[in-house]
């Protein structure tokens, strides 16, 4: 499963470049599916990790995930998408719909979401520290507050990153 996750992942990402290395997409759900491998995990977790930006990014349906990678994939993906649309108000309230969202979600789902927050913290602290010190971290903080399910070690080395404890 994970192979075709990949490669699934890889031609929906296409020709996408991360926002402050120019890198191909791919490189970021391939990083959080291996802090994802770093613990207790499932195929269908390693698959989700790897898929979990595909809908939200690009034209990929849930439904989509589903008739491909089955149900339990589809989930995963389905709350590890933002909901929260430009329609809904200013980027504060949008992610606070979006906190609200994985407040919710399996603690399989927070697990990836930890993973991803690991993976994007790095990179934007060190590209764009002014922006992570002034809106970034907090948003963060705000988020994993409500990660309770996600697994306790990623949960600890978030909190380390984003320097709460």
């Amino acid at each position: 499963m994970y192979e075709e996750a990949l490669k699934f992942a890889t031609k929906a990402h296409g020709e996408q470049k991360r926002k402050y290395t120019g890198e191909p997409y791919i490189t970021h759900p391939i990083a959080v599916a291996e802090i994802v491998k770093s613990i207790q995990h499932t195929e269908e977790m390693m698959a989700a990790a790897l898929l979990h930006d595909v809908v939200e990014d690009t034209a990929v349906t849930i439904d989509e995930i589903g008739d491909k990678f089955g149900y339990e994939v589809a989930e995963l993906v389905s709350w590890l998408t933002n909901i929260a649309k430009a329609s809904d108000g200013n980027r504060r309230t949008r992610k606070s719909l979006n906190v609200q969202h994985l407040s919710r979600a399996p603690g399989t789902a927070q697990t990836i979401k930890l993973a991803d927050i690991i993976h994007n913290t790095l990179s934007i602290e060190r590209y764009d520290p002014d922006f992570y010190h002034r809106v970034y971290r907090q948003e963060k903080i705000d988020q994993i507050s409500v990660l309770d399910r996600g697994d306790p070690i990623l949960l600890l080395r978030a909190q380390k990153q984003l320097g709460i404890i």
